[in-house]
């Protein structure tokens, strides 16, 4: 896992602030790649999560769940659900936005 490679280079050395802006920009777009495309049920969703909970883990030890939800929204990390749904909408708004035919009606089907 990419968040593996990078907390063993920056271990507890780099503050929280960094530690985030990494995972918000390095390890997440690796973790929901293709889920925009594709369709996702409560299952991957929740596997999804459960890898981010992992994440969240290692770096801040055992808290409750609410405790993470807390601190990501500090940081500005949205919610895996969350994530998904937003960069779905943003590949079809994509999709409604181009001349073709095909695209548009995809983009339609929404």
């Amino acid at each position: 896992m990419v968040f593996n490679s990078i907390f063993g280079k920056i271990g507890r050395i780099a503050s929280e602030e960094v530690r985030f802006a990494l995972i918000k920009s390095k390890c997440l777009p690796i973790l929901l790649y293709g889920t925009e495309a594709c369709p996702t049920n409560s299952a991957v969703r929740h596997s999804l999560d459960f890898a981010f909970n992992k994440i969240m883990f290692k770096i801040f030890g055992s808290l409750s769940k609410d405790i993470y939800r807390n601190i990501c929204n500090y940081f500005g990390i949205w919610s895996i659900e969350e994530q998904i749904f937003a960069r779905h909408g943003k590949l079809i708004s994509r999709h409604c936005a181009t001349e073709s035919d095909i695209c548009r009606a995809m983009g339609n089907l929404r």
